[in-house]
């Protein structure tokens, strides 16, 4: 299992830690410091055992209120970034 830290921006979550299963595709786990505790901790709950292709897509351009993001577009971003460091295409 590999972690992978994040920091978002323009959202209330201050850090989001992603657990990354050892086939490198797969999120075992995902944990938000800050933001809507009830949000973050649902998004994260439904997240765990998807593809991160798939969340991607689910997620990304999400946007909350008059923001032009949100916590489900930053976990994207945060996951785009992963595959970056990885040097791999998005899924």
């Amino acid at each position: 299992m590999e972690k992978f830290r994040y920091v978002p921006r323009g959202v209330c979550s201050r850090e989001i830690e992603i657990s990354i299963a050892d086939d490198g595709k797969t999120i075992e786990k995902v944990q938000f410091t800050g933001g809507c505790n009830g949000n973050t901790r649902g998004l994260a709950s439904l997240c765990s055992g998807m593809k991160i292709g798939e969340v991607i897509k689910k997620l990304d351009g999400i946007t909350c209120g008059q923001k032009n993001t949100s916590c489900p577009n930053e976990l994207a971003s945060a996951l785009k970034a992963y595959l970056a460091k990885k040097g791999e295409a998005e899924a």
